[in-house]
Parts: structure tokens; C-alpha cells; sequence
């Protein structure tokens, strides 16, 4: 199964990123403790680490002295995009509960995350008080690496196999005429709207349970999101920690032209 056909692909445990695993998961999981960082970030309820930026790695995947990151699905990403330069990762953990309803969240959105898992598109920013959605970051591609271990019921993530070419259709039609360098001022959410919900009736829904060292390669226009942690659903302490890296392309026309 090709990420490129399907929009996902788990590549089992490798050495190298076995090594990176064993480096970064302390320094990962301590995101997660620090009150500046959990003020920042936790959400729903304190069952959700959402940790954008989080990890304190360099362009290579290294922290401090430790090792690059690669391994299988680093290749073929790159391979595929031309796009090496890693950012600073978003460590994404999870609880035991996830999710719970924030007291200043509304009840549509708490039942949109519990039903549809939170569904949605990379990249696609809310502007505004009205939180209109604008392609503001052109992911060049998705990769999940599995940190810690959990069950598959404890919150795992959620694709809709083949939703990319559903997306990517959509947007060719919504940017038709458009220079590039202007795709991020156009307000795209009635069509993104429209997308997902096409997506929820066109495309099966999958399940994506990691375990520790295992890597999830996302095209990135898959939609995609988080499970409802099961009761009794158990994982480390710790919770369910997965690193993700979602680089951006320089130049924006790559996300609709490139593969």
C-alpha cells in the first residue's frame, strides 16, 4: 500500500529511528510538563497536548548531540517532494478521557470531534474572529512517529483512505486563476465545508494505531484526525505520544502541482 494511492503509510521500526526514538522521547514527554508549554497547549479538558513546535530539534531531526532523523518514510517524502528541511516538531499526546469539553468550547465542536474525530486539513488556518480557514501553511508532506506505547483503542489516528484526491480536486477548482503567491488570502471555507463532508460519504475511514518506532507517512491533503480514547483503553503512563514533522514547501504552487 502507497502512501501516494491510498494517503497513508506505517513503515515498521528501524534502527536509525529506533535511535532517534530513544533520544528525543525524554526531552518529548517533558513538553508535556512544562508550565509554560502546558498553558500554551493542553486542551479538552487536560486530555489533549497539542504541543505545536514543541520539540527543540534542529533542521536535521537532532536534539542537542543526538541523532538525525530518517529511516523509510523520511525517504520517500523527500524523495517525492524534494523537501528535506525539518521545523521544529509538534509532540501531540493524548489522555486517558480525550476528548473532554472545554468550558469554553461549544457543544457542535466537542460533538464534531467526539462523532468525526476532529476531522480536518493540515494547513488550513482559522483568520480572524470568525475563524474563517485560509491555506496559510503548504505542508509538503505528514509524518507521525510513534513515541510511546498504547493500545489501538486509546485515542488513535484517524485517515480517510483516498480523501487527497478528493481534496486535491476541490482546490484546483477553488485556486483556478489564482496566482500562488496569493492562495493564502483566499477564504476557502465553504469548499473545505463541502470537501469533508464529500470525504465522510466517499471515503473509508481507518484506524491508525502506532506502536513505539513505527512511522505513519500522510499525503498532506488526507484528512485526518483523533479517535476517542476507549474506556479502558490503556497506554503509558505518559500517554499516547506521537512526534509529527509537516515541513512546508517554499514555494505554494507545489502543493497542488507535486504528487
Amino acid at each position: 500500500m502507497s502512501w501516494l494511492e491510498n494517503g497513508w503509510q506505517v513503515f515498521g521500526v528501524e534502527p536509525d529511528v529506533s535511535a532517534w526514538v530513544e533520544d528525543v522521547r525524554g526531552p518529548a514527554i517533558a513538553t508535556s510538563r512544562d508550565p509554560a508549554l502546558r498553558a500554551a497547549w493542553l486542551r479538552h479538558g487536560g486530555t489533549w497536548f497539542v504541543g505545536v513546535d514543541a520539540l527543540g530539534n534542529d533542521e536535521a531531526g537532532r536534539v542537542g548531540a543526538g541523532p538525525a532523523f530518517g529511516g523509510a518514510a523520511y525517504r520517500a517524502a523527500s524523495e517525492v517532494t524534494a523537501v528535506t528541511q525539518l521545523h521544529l516538531a509538534q509532540i501531540s499526546i493524548t489522555f486517558p478521557g480525550y476528548p473532554l469539553r472545554d468550558a469554553d468550547g461549544s457543544e457542535a465542536a466537542h460533538r464534531f470531534r467526539r462523532r468525526r474525530d476532529a476531522a480536518h486539513l493540515d494547513g488550513l488556518l482559522p483568520v480572524g474572529p470568525e475563524k474563517r480557514r485560509h491555506l496559510r501553511e503548504p505542508h509538503a508532506w505528514i509524518l507521525g512517529i510513534a513515541l510511546t506505547e498504547a493500545e489501538a483503542e486509546a485515542a488513535p489516528l484517524v485517515v480517510w483512505e483516498g480523501s487527497h484526491r478528493v481534496v486535491r480536486v476541490a482546490f484546483k477548482q477553488a485556486f483556478r486563476g489564482i496566482a500562488p503567491k496569493v492562495w493564502g488570502d483566499v477564504d476557502v471555507t465553504e469548499i473545505y465545508k463541502a470537501t469533508r463532508a464529500t470525504v465522510f460519504e466517499t471515503c473509508a475511514r481507518r484506524e491508525v494505531p502506532l506502536q513505539v518506532g513505527e512511522t505513519v507517512l500522510l499525503h498532506r491533503m488526507v484528512i485526518h484526525g483523533v479517535a476517542p480514547w476507549a474506556d479502558g483503553a490503556e497506554a503509558d503512563p505518559e500517554g499516547r505520544a506521537i512526534a509529527y514533522f509537516r515541513p512546508c514547501f517554499g514555494d505554494p504552487a507545489d502543493w497542488l502541482s507535486c504528487p
